[in-house]
């Protein structure tokens, strides 16, 4: 029997028993009428649009973070070490401050924090395959 599971739109043969004792029951598959199968690539469709509008925004967005420089001021003794460290958490949020662009600190790919006074480029992962490259400039206070 085929089905459509609703999860990812997928179209498998299951046996009989599977999809009516199980899949069906608790909603996880309908049986693959022509009706079902046309919504399914509509769903499809429409999730694909998404995605590629998704892909453009964060295309435009890694555009955007790479023409950027972002200064980031601590606290640092006479030889430019810092006390403590920049992290991405403290990346993020002097970006949202300067610019306005809200970013999910785990996008930024920060090896190991921050601790003496530069300037250093960071790899901010956006989407799959899209990434941008942010400045960043570290100053005592």
């Amino acid at each position: 029997m085929k089905v459509i599971f609703l999860e990812d739109d997928r179209v498998e043969e299951v046996s009989e028993g599977y999809a009516r004792n199980y899949l069906i029951p608790r909603k996880l598959a309908v049986v693959a009428t022509p009706q079902a199968l046309a919504a399914a690539e509509k769903r499809k469709e429409a999730k694909r649009k998404e995605l590629e509008k998704k892909r453009e925004e964060m295309r435009a967005l890694a555009e955007k973070l790479s023409s950027l420089e972002v200064l980031v001021e601590a606290e640092a003794g006479e030889e430019g070490k810092l006390f403590g460290a920049v992290t991405a958490a403290d990346i993020v949020e002097t970006l949202r401050k300067v610019s306005g662009i809200e970013l999910d600190k785990r996008k930024v790919e920060l090896g190991d924090p921050i601790k003496t006074v530069g300037e250093y480029k960071v790899s901010v992962k956006l989407f799959p395959e899209i990434n941008a490259t942010l400045k960043v400039k570290v100053s005592a206070k």
